[in-house]
């Protein structure tokens, strides 16, 4: 069955921890009923978690197909793929197991179904990194699980908006333990990831790359640390040679501070807080978290559950629409990039005009 039929992808949305703020945001992204003449949403999660939130919110005007097969799929509205039927108390607000075992559970019916070819790319909503634990789900966050799920040799945690692109060395790592990732295997690793996805997924031919020190100053020749001597300006001239256009080891206060990545296509940081928080105060637009690596295309959100609000009808759901726009350019610039591979003369032909 194609995923394009109508010509619109078929985009699956995970619904999240069912007690976070995921179902709302969902569902003020597609009131708007604009959004289906870009793509046919399928939300993974039940019909009475989405019904119990659509009555919180006072939004009975939201409609939707329920759907329990993808031959029944309606390309003029929301359909929502029924993920379970029992009963389950929904208690928004509340971190417990229920939250997470329903977010698991969408998460892998919903991996499925893109491996079988009924979706086209996938937008999840936030989980907790706690109460999803299980023996099915021993990780830190989407990331490595869709790695394994997919079974991708390693992927890239980049955060994308308008003005800036900043992937992730380690992610949810102990601040203690990320030196011991710092190597020039794991660097070289991640600017290859990088690079492959600014020229696929973003269509930039010639990517300019920013690679941030770990210790203050960029090490201050060693005076600080020495990993930036060891480990990363050697990975930067190994990368250089490989024809990665990367440049740094850079001090990360200055290099935020005087606006550098204006000069760069994306950045690697060392470890999360030096990536995310000049990304969560100085992007532009609406940011959002891709995972580079992976054969299909995942986006989402650049927040979290946010459970203080959750069921108070007050989240903003700017992000996690912006998540769906930026899967759609991303499956379209694949298919760019595909066609010029299979005949570079036409994209030869495209720059002249």
């Amino acid at each position: 069955m194609s995923t394009t039929q109508h010509n619109k992808p078929v985009i699956g949305i995970t619904i999240g921890d069912i007690n976070s703020i995921g179902a709302e945001i969902i569902i003020k992204t597609f009131m708007d009923t604009r959004m289906m003449e870009f793509c046919t949403p399928v939300i993974f999660a039940s019909n009475k978690t989405i019904n119990f939130y659509r009555k919180l919110m006072n939004e009975n005007n939201f409609n939707y197909q329920s759907i329990k097969d993808f031959t029944r799929l309606n390309h003029k509205q929301v359909n929502v793929y029924n993920c379970w039927e029992e009963e389950v108390q929904i208690t928004p607000g509340v971190l417990n197991e229920t939250g997470g075992k329903y977010a698991a559970r969408a998460l892998e019916v919903a991996i499925k179904a893109m491996k079988d070819g009924f979706i086209s790319g996938l937008v999840t909503a936030p989980i907790h990194k706690n109460n999803i634990q299980s023996a099915n789900f021993n990780y830190t966050g989407h990331t490595p699980y869709l790695r394994d799920a997919f079974n991708a040799k390693d992927v890239l945690m980049f955060m994308t908006a308008d003005n800036m692109r900043v992937g992730l060395l380690t992610e949810h790592v102990p601040l203690a333990d990320v030196s011991k990732y710092v190597t020039k295997e794991n660097i070289l690793g991640k600017l290859a990831l990088m690079r492959d996805s600014l020229v696929k997924d973003f269509g930039i031919d010639k990517p300019r790359i920013a690679v941030l020190g770990l210790n203050p100053h960029a090490g201050d020749e060693g005076l600080i640390g020495r990993e930036e001597i060891e480990q990363i300006t050697p990975a930067i001239k190994h990368a250089k040679g490989n024809g990665i256009l990367c440049f740094g080891p850079y001090s990360a206060d200055a290099f935020f501070a005087r606006e550098m990545f204006k000069q760069f296509d994306g950045v690697l940081a060392m470890y999360h807080d030096q990536g995310l928080i000049p990304f969560k105060s100085l992007a532009s637009g609406n940011g959002i978290n891709y995972t580079a690596g992976l054969g299909i295309v995942r986006t989402s959100p650049d927040h979290g559950t946010a459970f203080d609000i959750a069921g108070k009808n007050v989240a903003d759901p700017e992000s996690f629409r912006q998540a769906i726009f930026t899967c759609l350019d991303i499956l379209e610039q694949r298919e760019t990039y595909a066609e010029n591979t299979r005949n570079p003369l036409k994209k030869t032909e495209l720059a002249s005009e």
